[in-house]
């Protein structure tokens, strides 16, 4: 297999999706789930700059794309987990075509085949750098790497102009990847460029942050007024809301839903069946003879079919039972109920080990890390059995093989060594059993799943002590299908009486359930907070009317039922969604409104703030060094309305009765420090300009996007 073959197969997955992962990486904002369910079409998978994606078109898509992942990768098994990958990636890319591509094309921005071969050949981009580096020791594959580590360019000419129609097509698919990525690259440049800052607004900066006021103010605050003592009309309602409908205005569609969770748990019943049922198992388990015998029993028996037989030590033992250490070979411990688990162990053997022991070692694996080249085991087990005959023969130094031949990439600098070791050690069994059961200057081969290890003894303690072998049976304490189906009938029963969300929330109190929120839920979602694999339920979400309850959604240990609470579609929320937080802001500026008459009744055209504390009882606040870029005040928080205020005033003076955030307020301005200007305000529009061009990578695609207005209906459907 070639180095290029490698690198495609190792990239195997992404390479039909390079250029759209980096534009997810460069356009993050725009490439997210999209917004509103406006279609009552149930073939559209969404909506692109007007341009409609039904569903026959994205499947054949997505199921062209797993045909050519196949192809490509005949043992890849491609899941629901890498289908929803692969529909991610194929949406990002019509993003990027029906919106991007739009601009490029109308700004003229284009990438010339000299500028390609420049990216690829010349001066490599990063992202081809990347694609023939290797990801887990940071280094470019030997194949096109100079003495030093380094990129060499003459080789990877050569590679490229050697290559076969498959590695042809692998090079393809990094061009067109390479080619997109130039094109945001040269699009968000060109709008960064366009981010100029004037000399006024430099200024204008400099002295918000530079110049200080001392002030004093009092406040009156909102919270001193009860709301319930402040009546508002429907008019006065109607009225903020109309005035400030932007405030109102949402981004994209959400769900609302309380649900309850009906958490299926063993029945004492269930649990005395499973201890009855580990005691037979555990006397069956005596009659074993053997370790294959014993093996085969747990693979049959255990959670999962998972083997466990293991070395323990006193230091680790994992039968809580002392009589494990006088106890003969065959004895059966249990069965013990350990958290949610009934296990059975046996003893197996008792050795005597070194406490301690070192070993150095070359390791033959399955895989060459350094050109990712498959071995079968028989082939890694002959290079293994080669090489103990060269050592033992004292043809060949062990320290040498191990810098040319081991695998174990994070011991070689350590010529094999991993120091020091006991059994507590996380060591695969056979690795440290070499050591600590081992003597002084013993050589072997061991295999374990990583492949052939030659193993040196260098080093075994003195001191002595007993090794045990467990064998470990492991059962889950589950609930039967009997009791499952009647927490089943429970939520079904629940479900049935209470069909309005009125009802549920009475049945909520009556039966004192625990009512749990799942708020802002996307079309796309695919889980809810304590709920994977959640998409039935958002689906019902989103075809329901607020009001509904939903039929009983199982999921892994417990069967939900949910109500729907909310329902935000794109664009300004109708008041009766919001008409809570209207009308608290309505009260609010009813506050101010009397509050501000107050002030000028009771201070009248007074402009000492002590004087005006005194006529309305409020306690006078202090502000040193305010300047207009300052956050909070002492005692108030974040007010920028006063904080406006005093930045604009001269010395000596006093505000009139202000409306802020937090209440209305009164400031007066003792004394203005002014900023000292300097000669030139070039490095502050500098620092402006970057400040602006950092936001431009994520605000303009969200501009972008918005304009475009994407509806993402993916989650209606199965790929």
């Amino acid at each position: 297999m070639s180095v290029l073959e490698k690198i495609r197969s190792k990239t195997g997955l992404l390479v039909g999706f390079v250029g759209v992962a980096l534009l997810i990486f460069i356009l993050e904002s725009l490439l997210g789930s999209g917004s509103a369910l406006f279609q009552s079409n149930d073939t559209m998978v969404g909506k692109i700059n007007g341009d409609v994606v039904d569903i026959q078109s994205f499947s054949a898509k997505v199921n062209e794309q797993i045909a050519q992942i196949q192809k490509s990768n005949p043992n890849t098994t491609v899941d629901e987990r890498m289908k929803e990958q692969i529909a991610d990636a194929i949406w990002n890319q019509m993003i990027n075509d029906k919106v991007l591509k739009v601009h490029y094309k109308d700004l003229g921005i284009t990438v010339s085949d000299d500028e390609l071969a420049d990216l690829m050949l010349i001066h490599p981009h990063q992202y081809v750098i990347q694609q023939l580096t290797d990801q887990q020791t940071g280094k470019i594959y030997e194949g096109f790497a100079r003495p030093d580590g380094s990129l060499d360019l003459v080789k990877l000419n050569q590679r490229v102009s050697q290559m076969n129609a498959e590695q042809e097509q692998f090079w393809k698919q990094l061009e067109k990847s390479i080619t997109e990525v130039r094109l945001a690259e040269k699009y968000t440049a060109l709008v960064k460029k366009a981010m100029y800052a004037t000399t006024a607004e430099a200024k204008d900066q400099f002295i918000a942050q530079n110049k200080q006021v001392t002030a004093s103010f009092v406040i009156k605050r909102y919270s001193d007024v009860p709301d319930s003592t402040v009546k508002v009309t429907d008019e006065e309602i109607n009225k903020y809301y109309n005035n400030h409908q932007n405030s109102y205005r949402v981004k994209e569609t959400t769900r609302k839903i309380e649900y309850i969770s009906y958490d299926v748990l063993p029945s004492k019943a269930d649990y005395e069946n499973l201890v009855k049922e580990a005691q037979t198992v555990a006397e069956e388990f005596k009659n074993k003879t053997t370790l294959a015998e014993d093996s085969a029993y747990i693979a049959q028996e255990s959670e999962g079919g998972m083997i466990s037989i293991a070395n323990y030590g006193k230091k680790n033992m994992v039968v809580n039972d002392s009589a494990i250490y006088t106890a003969s070979k065959g004895t059966v411990f249990g069965p013990y109920t350990e958290g949610t688990y009934l296990k059975i162990y046996k003893l197996e053997d008792v050795n005597s080990v070194a406490d301690s022991a070192k070993v150095r070692h070359i390791l033959i694996g399955l895989q060459n890390p350094k050109t990712q080249q498959q071995r079968t085991t028989e082939q890694a087990k002959r290079i293994a059995d080669s090489l103990l005959v060269l050592l033992k023969a004292k043809q060949v130094n062990f320290d040498t093989l191990v810098k040319t031949m081991s695998d174990d990439m994070g011991s070689i600098d350590k010529g094999g060594d991993y120091g020091w070791f006991d059994e507590t050690k996380s060591f695969v069994e056979p690795f440290k059993n070499a050591g600590l059961l081992g003597t002084l200057g013993d050589i072997s081969v061991v295999p374990t799943q990583f492949g052939f290890h030659i193993i040196e003894v260098v080093g075994v303690s003195k001191t002595r002590h007993n090794s045990y072998k467990i064998a470990q049976i492991t059962k889950l304490i589950t609930p039967s299908e009997e009791t499952a189906q009647q927490y089943y009938k429970s939520a079904s029963d629940f479900a049935g009486k209470n069909q309005s969300t009125d009802a549920f929330n009475k049945a909520v109190d009556t039966e004192k359930l625990n009512k749990r929120i799942a708020d802002n839920i996307k079309e796309g979602d695919k889980a809810l907070p304590g709920l994977e694999d959640a998409k039935e339920l958002v689906r019902w979400a989103y075809k329901a009317n607020k009001g509904d309850v939903s039929p009983v959604y199982e999921f892994k240990d417990r069967f939900v039922v949910a109500t729907l609470t909310g329902i935000k579609e794109k664009g300004i929320a109708p008041l009766e969604e919001v008409i809570e937080d209207v009308t608290i802001k309505a009260i609010r500026d009813k506050k101010a409104e009397t509050f501000i008459n107050e002030f000028k009744t009771k201070a009248g055209a007074s402009t000492s703030i002590n004087d005006i504390a005194s006529k309305m009882g409020l306690t006078v606040e202090q502000a040193d060094k305010l300047n207009f870029a300052s956050f909070n005040l002492p005692a108030v928080g974040r007010e920028d309305a006063l904080i406006g205020t005093a930045s604009s005033m001269k010395a000596n003076t006093t505000s009139k009765p202000t409306k802020g955030e937090n209440g209305v307020f009164v400031v007066s301005v003792s004394a203005v420090t002014e900023a000292v200007l300097p000669n030139e305000f070039k490095g502050k529009q500098q620092e402006i300009e970057r400040m602006v061009g950092g936001r431009v990578d994520y605000e303009m695609f969200d501009a972008l996007k918005a304009k475009a207005n994407i509806e993402d209906h993916r989650g209606r459907f199965d790929f």
